[in-house]
């Protein structure tokens, strides 16, 4: 169904449910042939007590599977999935030391912001 992903990716940690949401999935696809480079997925969909334990936001957007983190091991990798991101339509961008936030969360305003 995916060229570079497998839904168990997107699974909760904790409790293994996953209500990822396809057009996310689709983008990220889209996002990592741009990029030419590995995506890791550290975090996709989360069930309420996994949020809770992870220390995410009430109004978290992996709550309703429609955001996902990924693993980035230095910054030219990061840059260089950014820029994957952002060619493949992403207008929801966090980035951090070790990991990039997406999300195609209508509810909340477009942003890049930093950890």
């Amino acid at each position: 169904m995916y060229k570079f992903f497998k839904l168990e990716e997107f699974s909760c940690r904790c409790c293994g449910k996953n209500l990822i949401a396809e057009e996310l999935v689709k983008k990220l696809d889209m996002a990592r042939e741009i990029s030419g480079v590995p995506y890791k997925i550290t975090s996709g969909y989360r069930c309420e007590k996994h949020n809770t334990s992870v220390g995410g936001s009430e109004n978290s957007s992996h709550k309703r599977g429609l955001a996902a983190d990924i693993y980035t091991k230095d910054h030219n990798i990061r840059m260089v999935i950014i820029g994957g991101l952002i060619k493949a339509g992403f207008k929801r961008i966090g980035i951090a030391k070790k990991f990039i936030h997406v999300d195609i969360d209508k509810k909340k305003s477009n942003c890049l912001w930093l950890y």
